[in-house]
């Protein structure tokens, strides 16, 4: 059974900077697309940035030259470098393993969330 485990969450000024990590085990993770998640108090859970098997990169206008989302497929892990954070972006942000070599539909396997928190 695929599990992803995020780390690397926590409360950081605005400006500040923070390396999630998304760990993958029980399951393929060179062949598929990945993805990271978010989801803020009251809003519903928007795409944050996505990764093909290729290594090709997709962000929300949001987030774009601030984040970049990177792989490892020696460690099993994907990660989400956030840069120059902003109180818009506390929200708990999830990983997740599409079905696909490209990001398309919607995810098949979730991790359960870390939080991060920016203040202003």
């Amino acid at each position: 059974q695929v599990q992803l485990v995020e780390f690397g969450g926590g409360l950081v000024p605005t400006g500040g900077s923070l390396r999630l990590s998304c760990v993958v085990s029980g399951g393929t993770f060179s062949s598929y697309a990945m993805g990271w998640h978010r989801q803020a108090p009251g809003k519903q859970r928007e795409l944050v940035a996505t990764i093909t098997r290729q290594g090709a990169t997709n962000y929300v206008d949001s987030v774009t030259g601030r984040f970049t989302i990177s792989r490892d497929t020696a460690k099993n892990t994907l990660y989400l470098q956030m840069n120059n954070l902003k109180p818009e972006d506390t929200a708990v942000y999830y990983c997740s393993r599409y079905g696909w070599v490209t990001p398309r539909g919607s995810p098949a396997n979730w991790g359960r969330g870390t939080q991060v928190t920016v203040s202003s």
